[in-house]
């Protein structure tokens, strides 16, 4: 739906430019209006519906909430235009289901400067009934004896003449007449002499005791059982209020022939109660009870509180059992939605469609996918870059660049902050230094004792909420994105010492959460970091969160705060959050890159003393699966003699190095003194399966699963599992294929890049000697494993090749995948025990001269249960083949 705009057509003289005030597709709002008419036509048409019950609950409300800009106003604007059209319904949507039967719009804008009175609003619904052209006698008759006392001297008629938002309704030409005409009925009903008014005068007994006697000539009213006591009450607002229970009598009362649902638009009904002076939104609410059988659909900034029970008393029907379609996760219209936010599709069809000069769109490709990102599908933002876009346009006759359009508009704050309370005002801008928050969060970090403004602000549509977050509120983008340059301009603006203040306050409140969650100890690492960055606050609470996070092997991505100098990190956090990331990012990129971050947060000096341990150990890690042996050494010494946090961390490092130079007694003497919280168990796995003792091994390495599980440790348990799956491959084919499986299960819910090679290299082993593809797929890991910069899971392939070549193909075969062992993996005594297993599973002696390993046992022993091993699986072999 496209119209002339007027704004932009009075801001240019150029004629060839063409402005419209188009309006995007939002066709699922109009099929929610469609269903919801079409579920009420088909209720008031069943045989037992009831009017005048008014105890039943109310499904006739459909409400359209969302952030001041989203597109409201205009949606609703476009579906009164739509509804008017009547039966032909061209345009923009579908026509409705000629099941529902004519539709008699009017649209209220209950805007705070557009005049709109109760008084109002009902004469409003009245003038849009009259467009059903019949008369509506007891609501007429009462509305005619409340006129005569509060505006006498004054016809309606001249009172809705000189009101223009009420003169412009279709039935302001027809009210008056059926007004006359129903009274003039009544009078005769009841015999009254002279002029039709007496019935509202003098005659009024006269009418109420015909109503109550129920006589024959007032039949027809009388069956409207609450029109008689309507009509002896006082004629003030609140009976006025009561008034549409007898124009909903009236429209239900209407011939079939001439029947017709009229539905009522309420927009910008924020502005008819603010939460805590609910006096007009009570009577609004009473109007829209006592018209069942009509379609009230509300557009506003929030979401209806009809179903909320504790505004009992404030509301006459709150709760859910009276509006049970009111309620969060309500499935059948009519019911509540968000008025979602545009998708880059309509932003850009908006954009192509709003200015136009020679009928092609004026703003480039370039102009529109900025706009269109920067907006976040606010159709606000996209009207204020429109203007922008026609502004410069006029100062600089040419087409602006799109680089101009990279920014936040003051104008789409100060929307969001019209109607909000000082303190929802100070929560917000609080909230918008946090990436997702709760609301005792949310009061913490304003500095409030009390829940109530943040209650108000997470009930606005502009805050998101996501129940599986570690805190379920999120500010929508380009709200949070645009509170801090609106306070350059608001009149209680915020200063920057203000701000500073609201960090710590933010700051403080994150590190008094409980962050024993794993999700919110990465959420609050995450907003900690980039606090602290910006408003350099000490790092506190995030040295302890820092080493908690890298205790497990989870691996939650951490963005490091942006460097602008160039020059690496120069605060504490950035240089924490650098670290943390390049930890988190070896298991997706090559060991060698993670290794030159670390060396940078080290040489740049901005990390703390008391963290120079982390990267240090990870940096020796990292040196250590690069195969610099020597480089690793120092490190993990280094940080084991610092008796830190990660010290036995690094003990443990120091026996992972020893293994690979086949120290074995050394090793195990170590890993004695490790302890559960040094993974004894895991490192005893991997002592024991080289000895081949896989029974021990994998006994080891399922303890250290159990135990890891036990404490709630799915990586570390996840990283036992595959270790358990590789031992358990070499010995018990079927025990490794669940094991594999069960590592796999393990592995889909952390990122541990090695144990994910290490259950591929299990599958290897297990088909050692069976799978005839078994060179190709190891070739596969093996190029994996150099891609991740993992030596020792190359290392475990080639022993794997190693193995399937003793088994299937001779003396021949296993020297040729020694040699490549030897070569790609061996570098000095490192990995020099692979190939010595070799000769060992072979029942041969390694050449003189090549390094020997240090066995737990002795080297016949060693040599005794390889060769049983690789003479079990040659059996498997023989009778796998045969089955095949």
């Amino acid at each position: 739906m496209s119209r002339s705009d007027l704004r932009a057509l009075f801001r240019s003289n150029d004629r060839e430019v063409r402005a419209v005030d188009y309006f995007a597709d939002r066709l699922d709002e109009w099929q929610a209006v469609a269903r919801s008419l079409s579920h009420l036509v088909r209720a008031t048409r069943a045989r037992d519906f009831d009017v005048q019950d008014l105890e039943a609950p109310r499904r006739n409300v459909l409400t359209f909430y969302g952030v001041g800009g989203i597109g409201k106003s205009t949606l609703s604007r476009c579906v009164a235009e739509h509804l008017g059209r009547g039966l032909s319904q061209e345009g923009h949507w579908p026509r409705l289901d000629e099941e529902i039967g004519p539709v008699v719009p009017v649209r209220i804008d209950l805007a705070r400067d557009s005049g709109m009175d109760f008084e109002s609003l009902v004469l409003a619904i009245r003038l849009a009934a009259a467009e059903i052209g019949r008369p509506m006698p007891t609501f007429d008759l009462a509305l005619q004896r409340y006129w005569e006392h509060n505006h006498p001297g004054e016809t309606l008629d001249e009172y809705v003449l000189r009101r223009t938002r009420l003169s412009g309704l279709p039935g302001a030409r027809s009210l008056s007449s059926q007004m006359q005409s129903a009274l003039a009925d009544a009078a005769q009903a009841v015999a009254l002499p002279g002029t039709v008014g007496n019935v509202v005068g003098q005659g009024l007994r006269t009418v109420v005791r015909a109503l109550r006697e129920r006589q024959h000539r007032v039949r027809a009213l009388a069956e409207c059982r609450r029109f008689a006591d309507l009509l002896e009450a006082t004629p003030d607002q609140e009976a006025l209020s009561y008034y549409p229970h007898l124009l909903a009598w009236d429209l239900a009362n209407v011939p079939a022939r001439h029947r017709a649902t009229l539905v009522v638009l309420l927009d910008t009904f924020e502005d008819v109660g603010d939460r805590v002076h609910r006096d007009l939104e009570r009577l609004v609410q009473r109007v829209v009870w006592l018209m069942p059988g009509t379609l009230f659909v509300i557009t506003g900034r929030n979401r209806l509180q009809w179903d909320d029970p504790r505004l009992e008393g404030q509301l006459d029907w709150a709760g859910e059992e009276f509006w049970p379609q009111l309620v969060g996760g309500a499935v059948q219209e009519p019911r509540q939605h968000t008025v979602g936010y545009l998708s880059a599709s309509d932003c850009e069809t908006y954009l192509s469609r709003r200015l136009t000069r020679d009928g092609r769109p004026m703003m480039d490709d370039a102009t529109r996918h900025l706009i269109t990102a920067n907006s976040h599908g606010l159709p606000l933002y996209l009207d204020l870059a429109a203007m922008r876009f026609l502004d410069l346009y006029r100062r600089r006759g040419r087409v602006p660049a799109a680089d101009e359009f990279n920014l936040d508009f003051p104008a789409l704050v100060a929307r969001t902050f019209r109607d909000l309370s000082p303190q929802t005002r100070r929560v917000l801008r609080s909230v918008s230094l946090l990436e997702t928050f709760s609301i005792p969060l949310a009061s913490a970090v304003a500095g409030l004792d009390h829940d109530a403004p943040a209650q108000d602000l997470v009930d606005r549509p502009f805050v998101d909420q996501d129940a599986d977050a570690p805190w379920p509120y999120r500010l929508h983008a380009l709200i949070r994105d645009a509170v801090r340059e609106m306070d350059s301009t608001s009149d209680d603006r915020w200063t920057s010492a203000d701000w500073q203040r609201a960090a710590r306050r933010v700051f403080d409140a994150l590190g008094r959460e409980d962050l024993s969650h794993r999700g919110r100890l990465v959420s609050a690492l995450r907003q900690g970091l980039a606090l602290s960055h910006q408003f350099d606050l000490p790092l506190g609470w995030l040295e302890d969160a820092a080493f908690r996070y890298v205790d497990d092997f989870v691996w939650e991505p951490i963005e490091p705060p942006a460097d602008s100098s160039g020059d690496g990190p120069t605060t504490p956090a950035q240089a924490l959050a650098t670290a943390l990331s390049a930890i988190a990012q070896r298991q997706r990129h090559h060991r060698d890159r993670t290794a030159q971050q670390l060396r940078a947060v080290l040489s740049s000096g901005a990390l703390p003393e008391s963290l120079e341990e982390l990267p240090r150990y990870f940096l020796a890690e990292c040196d250590r699966d690069l195969g610099n042996f020597q480089a690793s050494l120092d490190g993990m010494r280094w940080v084991a003699e610092a008796g830190g946090r990660l010290s036995a961390t690094a003990r443990r490092g120091l026996i992972h190095l020893a293994r690979r130079i086949g120290d074995f007694p050394q090793a195990q003497q170590a890993a004695m003194h490790l302890g559960v919280e040094g993974r004894q168990d895991r490192v005893m796995g991997d002592l024991y399966w080289p000895q081949g003792s896989i029974a021990l091994a994998c006994s080891s390495y399922a303890a250290a699963r159990d135990q890891a599980l036990a404490a709630g440790q799915p990586g570390e348990a996840a990283l036992s599992q595959a270790c358990l799956a590789f031992a358990a491959a070499f010995q018990d084919r079927p025990r490794a294929a669940e094991q594999i499986a069960r590592a796999e299960e393990l592995l889909a819910s952390v990122t541990i890049r090695w144990a994910e090679v290490q259950t591929r290299i299990a599958s290897l082993v297990r088909d050692a000697g069976i799978a005839d593809d078994l060179p190709e797929r190891a070739e596969a890991v093996a190029n994996e494993a150099r891609e991740a910069g993992l030596t020792s899971s190359l290392a475990y392939v080639r022993f794997a090749e190693c193995l399937h070549a003793h088994l299937v193909g001779g003396a021949d075969a296993l020297a040729s995948a020694r040699d490549r062992l030897r070569r790609d993996c061996v570098n000095g005594v490192e990995f020099a025990y692979l190939v010595e297993l070799t000769y060992l599973m072979a029942d041969e002696e390694p050449p003189s001269g090549f390094p020997r390993a240090i066995w737990l046992d002795t080297t016949d022993q060693v040599r005794a249960r390889w060769v049983g091993l690789t003479e079990d699986r040659r059996r498997e072999s023989v009778t796998a083949r045969q089955g095949d």
